[in-house]
């Protein structure tokens, strides 16, 4: 305040001509005391009386203070009274906002409401959800406390326990406090007190040894100076906050100028000199220089000389200060109120008929009202006013109390908490200058239950408070709410979640393709299978004239080699991205290559029996040998199959679509066949040509014949009808792309089945028994037979 005072007698711009003295009361944490001091500058006299001003030239024109809050309460309500401006640079009491209760009551701190929002904001910030409260046994404790409780609480976290201080120290409630700090699994304790109800609980806390908790403070105690060294190291690596330590340009200097010499008023230099420099000055002259020596008790005679900042700087602290940066601005607000008194023009004064108010004779209800309006830059260049409830604006610095080996301790300035920064970004942490109990660098944990896994949800326990929890997983196509850990989400229908549950990622697209070696291994048998095919075709064509080509229609067996070459390559369609075109012709291509080959093999069975007839001069069928039936066969079953096909197209052709439910997390591109009963029909109607196919081959198997056929068709029909019996239960239970392999691998097996039971004897005869592929050999082994 001396400093300020001493700034602005000293500028030319603020208050010229004028200077400005103050009066300095102690009042000592004490109401009386402070309430004493109110009495004597209302009264002028130094036994102040009540309601009588004995002294009105020598009145302040303000008052600056008091500390704390219990002492400012009474000293405002009598100030309040006169409109008498107060501006405390410490008093948080929540209840000094009310401006009806007090109405000249202003300060440059903030309402200790905030300190309870500040502290909530870091118990969230450092994701401590289970901690402990321990508070003062007053008003101001437990209006406190429960609004910590509330803001804690609101932020998911939970209080472990909440304990009162007595104001009077009681070893039987500092043994019960200590007895739940012990069992209690919280390792972070919030401490809503003053320094003087602390220091009792602290030296017990040091004896017993209670260490790695993180003690977290507010301004009532964050920044005192303990007088044991074990209730520092107890403290060491605790959280606390305290008020804005602006800068203050030229104090520094002007701490080490002070000397007992310059300020001769000064009723506590004498005190501060001696407890400084360890020395006793003379009794009968201060300010006898000269004499020197040691007294009886062995102390120093002052001498004057002792230099300032020869001082260790943990015992005269010239760089952090408690509120002495809220001083300077309530002495400076004082005085650009004033300032504006002193420059207002008569006429357009704020007062009654536009009349100004004199800077030297004054009401103080006149000072006040410019004190409230009053919007300056300070020295530091921040910007000073007071809000309609007589508060600045919320600026608060977090500290890291931290020991040093020596013995030393510091306040180490960690993060910010500003209430006029953008929302979401107020409170700023230096993690990198945190220093932890036992010198760690992580962040201690605080919960009660540990936290769920990726992918999992909490689940409240019933009767407990919500910081207890189970973990409970969350369901296939689920993931974790960002905003709230107690529920899950859904994935969209065309998503499904990572691996940790976090987000939703697009679901993978599955089908049958080229790329993958599945497809690729289907792709290529079926190509080798075509080209085995047309190689026999191309043997047939060229021993077309011999005898086991010519048995049993040859016309017929290249019909069936040429539906087979187009059977082995009817998978081509399966495989691949279905679209609207494929699905249409892969089933439908299927169906009538097959139905034409059966009907084929129907064609050549029944030739065989005619050709058997023919020679039976006592059959029925020898007339029906002329009519040709076997050339009718083929095409007349085939059209059948394909006016199926058609209607199926027509009416309720097949398409391609996303199947969300075959696979889990997997779409699979499918087809969908359109009209099941249209489709059942064509599948129903080729299995009817296969039954009767077999059903005729099986009964002319044993036919007396050099070369009976019938034996190799109805083996060819009883692979063809094994498969596709093995195929149905195959095909339900498969998913996805495995679906349309086991219909291909369907296909080529029952076409390979043809092509070997059918076609691989004759082969065998042609290429490597040439001499049995003539009429001779035949015709010989008729005459033995």
């Amino acid at each position: 305040m001396v400093f300020a005072i001493l700034k602005i007698n000293a500028s030319d711009k603020l208050l010229p001509n004028i200077t400005l003295g103050f009066k300095l009361y102690d009042s000592c944490y004490s109401e009386g005391r402070s309430l004493r001091g109110a009495t004597r500058i209302l009264s002028g006299e130094k036994n102040g009386v009540p309601n009588f001003n004995c002294n009105k030239d020598h009145m302040p024109l303000a008052i600056i203070g008091d500390m704390l809050s219990k002492a400012s309460v009474p000293l405002a309500r009598i100030l309040g009274l006169y409109r008498y401006p107060q501006i405390s640079y410490a008093a948080g009491l929540p209840l000094l906002s009310d401006k009806i209760e007090f109405p000249s009551f202003l300060r440059t701190t903030y309402s200790i409401d905030y300190e309870s929002f500040v502290i909530a904001q870091l118990v969230k910030y450092f994701n401590w959800t289970w901690v402990g409260l321990i508070c003062s046994d007053n008003d101001l404790g437990t209006s406190g406390a429960q609004l910590l409780t509330r803001e804690i609480e609101k932020n998911g976290g939970c209080i472990a326990f909440q304990e009162a201080l007595p104001i009077f120290p009681s070893i039987k409630s500092i043994y019960r406090i200590i007895g739940v700090i012990e069992k209690s699994r919280a390792t972070v304790i919030i401490l809503c007190c003053t320094i003087e109800n602390l220091v009792s609980l602290m030296e017990q806390i040091s004896f017993h040894n209670i260490s790695e908790k993180v003690w977290m403070g507010t301004t009532g105690w964050s920044t005192s100076d303990f007088p044991r060294r074990d209730i520092l190291t107890t403290l060491n690596g605790s959280l606390g906050l305290a008020v804005q330590t602006g800068k203050i340009p030229g104090f520094r200097e002007f701490l080490y100028s002070i000397h007992p010499s310059i300020f001769l008023d000064d009723p506590f230099m004498k005190t501060f000199w001696e407890n400084a420099f360890h020395c006793v000055w003379p009794e009968n002259d201060v300010y006898n220089y000269t004499s020197q020596g040691l007294l009886d008790d062995g102390s120093v005679w002052c001498t004057g000389e002792e230099r300032l900042d020869s001082i260790d700087v943990n015992i005269y602290d010239v760089y952090n200060f408690k509120y002495t940066y809220n001083v300077h601005n309530a002495v400076f607000a004082v005085a650009h109120a004033l300032h504006q008194m002193n420059n207002c023009v008569p006429g357009k004064g704020p007062f009654k008929n536009g009349s100004c108010a004199q800077v030297h004779n004054h009401q103080p209800r006149q000072l006040l009202h410019y004190i409230k309006k009053v919007v300056f830059n300070n020295t530091a260049g921040d910007q000073i006013y007071f809000d309609e409830n007589g508060d600045v604006p919320i600026y608060v610095d977090i500290l890291n109390w931290q020991l040093f080996p020596n013995g030393s301790n510091q306040y180490v300035h960690i993060g910010i908490y500003d209430a006029s920064s953008p929302k979401g970004q107020e409170l700023k942490i230096w993690l990198n200058k945190i220093l932890w109990y036992g010198g760690y660098s992580h962040v201690p944990v605080s919960v009660c239950s540990d936290p769920c896994p990726k992918g999992y949800r909490r689940a409240a326990l019933q009767g407990q408070k919500t910081c207890w929890f189970d973990c409970l997983p969350c369901s296939d196509g689920e993931i974790l709410n960002p905003n709230d850990d107690t529920e899950c989400l859904k994935c969209p229908e065309d998503k499904w979640p990572d691996s940790r549950k976090e987000k939703c990622l697009p679901k993978l697209m599955q089908f049958l393709s080229y790329e993958e070696s599945l497809g690729y291994a289907l792709a290529c048998i079926s190509i080798l299978f075509c080209l085995l095919t047309f190689s026999v075709f191309c043997l047939f064509l060229v021993k077309q004239k011999t005898p086991i080509v010519k048995a049993n229609n040859r016309e017929l067996s290249y019909l069936l080699l040429i539906s087979l070459m187009f059977g082995f390559l009817c998978p081509l369609t399966f495989i691949g991205r279905p679209n609207q075109i494929t699905c249409m012709i892969r089933q439908v291509m299927f169906a009538v290559i097959f139905s034409l080959c059966v009907s084929a093999l129907l064609a050549k069975t029944i030739n065989v029996i005619m050709i058997f007839s023919a020679t039976n001069p006592d059959s029925k069928l020898k007339k029906l040998v002329g009519l040709r039936i076997p050339i009718y066969i083929v095409p007349g079953c085939t059209i059948i199959q394909i006016i199926l096909c058609i209607v199926w197209l027509t009416t309720a052709a097949p398409f391609a679509e996303f199947n969300m439910a075959a696979e889990i997390g997997i779409i699979v591109i499918e087809c969908n066949e359109g009209s099941r009963v249209l489709f059942a029909c064509v599948l129903g109607y080729m299995g009817l040509l296969a039954t009767i196919s077999l059903s005729v081959a099986f009964l002319a198997r044993k036919l007396p014949d050099t070369f009976n056929e019938t034996k190799f068709i109805t083996f060819s029909m009883l692979v063809f009808a094994s498969v596709w019996v093995t195929f149905i239960p195959a095909y339900l239970s498969t998913k996805g792309k495995q679906t349309v392999a086991v219909e291909i691998f369907a296909i080529l097996s029952s076409s390979a089945g043809f092509l070997v039971c059918i076609f691989s004897p004759k082969c065998y005869m042609i290429l490597l028994h040439p001499e049995m592929n003539s009429k001779q050999y035949i015709t010989g082994r008729n005459v033995r037979n």
